[in-house]
């Protein structure tokens, strides 16, 4: 048996292994650390004894073996991690319910008979914003408006909301010194009323929209 051979022969082994752990869906389908230590012993056993694999050659395939070892152990210890990072973020939004947060991505309110306070996101300061309120029927109920707004979170009151009831929704317009449209996200703020989880992501409930658990901005109390 030449050295090509023998090193050959357990370099298949190595890329039977990798080739396994790669397209595995299931335990049964893959070789573990343990099938593959038996393929090298019995490679080992099987080899010519009079042109035995050389010290320098059994060193590299252990060397090859630890550094797959390694990369099996790291993907264990990342896949742990994710699952805890996972549930830590659950119980994170779960401890939410029934406090006052401030959300991205949302764009309606409730009201129920007092003055309503509406919160936008500038990218850059703005020379005027304009808010225009509709109700449910998606008519236009009311506008608001102020000036010389600095960049970041702000809000505009809508005081004509203690006279309303029931579901709004918001549209944001910002103005530079030029009259030109600026970029602004509208936010919502009230209570967290309930915590969803659905493919893989959460969500929670305010003001009845179901906004993106990341798009929390603010936590009050």
């Amino acid at each position: 048996m030449s050295d090509s051979t023998k090193v050959n022969g357990i370099d298949n082994i190595l890329q039977q292994y990798g080739s396994s752990t790669a397209t595995a869906t299931s335990k049964t389908q893959s070789m573990g650390k343990e099938d593959f230590l038996k393929m090298l012993v019995a490679q080992l056993k099987n080899q010519d004894p009079l042109n035995p694999m050389s010290g320098t050659d059994f060193a590299t395939q252990l060397a090859q073996f630890s550094s797959l070892e390694q990369l099996t152990n790291l993907n264990n210890g990342i896949t742990n991690l994710g699952l805890y990072q996972s549930s830590q973020a659950n119980l994170q939004a779960v401890n939410l319910i029934g406090k006052e947060v401030t959300a991205g991505k949302g764009n309606g309110f409730v009201a129920d008979g007092s003055p309503v306070n509406l919160y936008y996101d500038l990218s850059e300061d703005a020379k005027e914003v304009k808010i225009n309120i509709y109700d449910e029927a998606g008519v236009l109920a009311d506008t608001v408006s102020a000036y010389d707004q600095a960049e970041g979170v702000n809000n505009l009151t809508w005081n004509n909301g203690q006279d309303r009831s029931g579901n709004y929704t918001f549209k944001v317009y910002a103005f530079g010194a030029t009259g030109s449209t600026l970029p602004v996200d509208t936010l919502v703020s009230g209570k967290v009323t309930a915590v969803s989880f659905k493919d893989k992501s959460i969500y929670v409930n305010v003001a009845g929209q179901e906004l993106p658990f990341s798009e929390v901005r603010e936590v009050k109390g």
